[in-house]
């Protein structure tokens, strides 16, 4: 399932669970004898509150991420979780208004009951549903498994006793002491086949490897997909990086985006607050600038250009024009000191970070992130991708307006090979180190430290 139609399921979901909640519980009030007009009103208004909390709260515990491979009871527990939260903090929210006198107790306890007994029914039945769908070879992802030739048996042996999970192996690289594997997988990441053929590259060594792993793992990074490590080995839970139990397998998953689940939605919601209230903060100053940008340079007032974003995918972002029309056939031609292509207008726009202010748009979109790794242009990713092994890293999550590496002085024109290997270092270290504290305290140092810019 691709990315979108598995998003575009996500949202279906939270409809679903909405519109279940909302009839039930409307229907066990029909049942109920005596209701004047005035009563019906005051009902249905918690009824669609309740109806709209439910799917925010399953968000927040994370019960609308993939749920391939994983447990049904799992999911049936944090299903029913999502209820117990939306029924305490609408109990909550009763009592602080002095309401709860209005509504019927038993109306409640029944709507809640069968709200969670009929979701719980429903759920199990779709999940049965998909477990077949997947076992008669539809809904499948796509594996790339590289390995030893026993490891990559065991791989196998497992998906195919586990036929409903939902993976399949689509190609097999096996590593011989007469081959060169990492001949092989640079020739792979230089055919760009990853994204097109396949979903996932599970990598399948003896920890005593290490090495091994590391340098095809050094090759892969350069790719937005998802990377897992299936050591034979039956318990990693003490090793450093994260742990996933995949097709009853424990994976080490070494290049899974950590902005996945109730966190990503969090961060989604940080962006769009935060993000319309600068909108609105910054519009007078917006106008300003454009009727200034128009009036020394003419149209267009905007300069947009594809940057590489989420995953890799392609987005257009928003500057205030800074430059005189030029045009160029070498690629992206980036700004040096006392360029003559800048106006006097531009300078201060650039020096200031206020022609950066229309990325705002962006992050309303959903495109960018007010805090997060800079898109840099797209011929500069071709390049830095084959220089800095774990450049790409930078796109597992949004691109943000300002970063870690800009409130610690690594922003603007970055020439040298070593600056931008410090730059990437800290745009790593913030995807590795998230937390909405790290948000708010890079927000609170860009005034001082990510917008003054002393460079072109």
């Amino acid at each position: 399932m691709s990315t979108t139609s598995s998003d575009w399921l996500r949202r279906l979901m939270r409809c679903f669970d909405a519109g279940i909640a909302m009839l039930v519980a409307a229907g066990v009030l029909i049942t109920m004898p005596g209701l004047d007009d005035a009563q019906g009103i005051e009902y249905s208004l918690l009824i669609l509150v309740g109806g709209l909390l439910l799917p925010a709260c399953g968000e927040l515990l994370g019960l609308y991420e993939p749920w391939r491979g994983r447990s049904l009871f799992t999911m049936l527990g944090i299903y029913a979780f999502s209820c117990l939260l939306a029924i305490v903090l609408l109990s909550v929210f009763l009592v602080i208004t002095q309401s709860s006198p209005i509504f019927s107790r038993g109306w409640m306890l029944a709507s809640s009951l069968s709200v969670l007994g009929l979701g719980c029914l429903l759920r199990a039945g779709l999940y049965a549903y998909l477990r077949s769908l997947r076992a008669r070879g539809y809904n499948l992802k796509r594996v790339l498994v590289i390995g030893r030739a026993g490891n990559i048996e065991r791989v196998q042996r497992h998906l195919a006793a586990l036929p409903y999970i939902g993976y399949r192996i689509s190609h097999v690289v096996t590593d011989t002491p007469e081959g060169d594997i990492l001949s092989r997988v640079k020739e792979l990441v230089a055919q760009s086949v990853f994204r097109r053929d396949y979903d996932e590259i599970w990598l399948t060594y003896p920890l005593t490897e290490g090495e091994t792993v590391k340098s095809i793992a050094g090759e892969l990074f350069s790719v937005p997909v998802n990377l897992r490590y299936f050591p034979d080995l039956s318990d990693v839970r003490l090793l450093n990086h994260r742990v996933a139990k995949v097709a009853d397998m424990y994976s080490l998953d070494l290049n899974v985006s950590p902005l996945n689940g109730p966190m990503r939605w969090i961060k989604a919601l940080e962006d769009r607050l935060l993000g319309l209230l600068m909108f609105l903060l910054f519009l007078p100053v917006m106008l300003i600038i454009a009727a200034l940008v128009h009036w020394k340079m003419g149209a267009p007032i905007l300069f947009k250009q594809h940057r590489h974003g989420l995953d890799g995918k392609r987005f257009r972002i928003y500057k205030f024009r800074t430059m005189r029309p030029h045009h160029s056939e070498k690629g992206t031609c980036p700004a040096v000191d006392s360029d003559p292509r800048i106006t006097r207008l531009g300078q201060f726009l650039r020096q200031t970070s206020l022609d950066e202010l229309p990325q705002l748009y962006n992050v309303l979109q959903g495109r960018m992130s007010l805090v997060g790794p800079r898109p840099h242009a797209m011929d500069h990713n071709d390049h830095y991708k084959d220089v800095i092994e774990v450049y790409m890293q930078r796109h597992r999550v949004k691109p943000g307006m300002t970063g870690w590496a800009q409130v610690n002085g690594l922003r603007g024109i970055t020439e040298d090979i070593e600056l931008m290997r410090r730059r990437v270092e800290y745009d790593l270290y913030y995807i590795d180190n998230w937390s909405l504290g790290l948000d708010f305290k890079i927000l609170a140092m860009t005034p001082t430290r990510g917008f003054i810019n002393r460079q072109p």
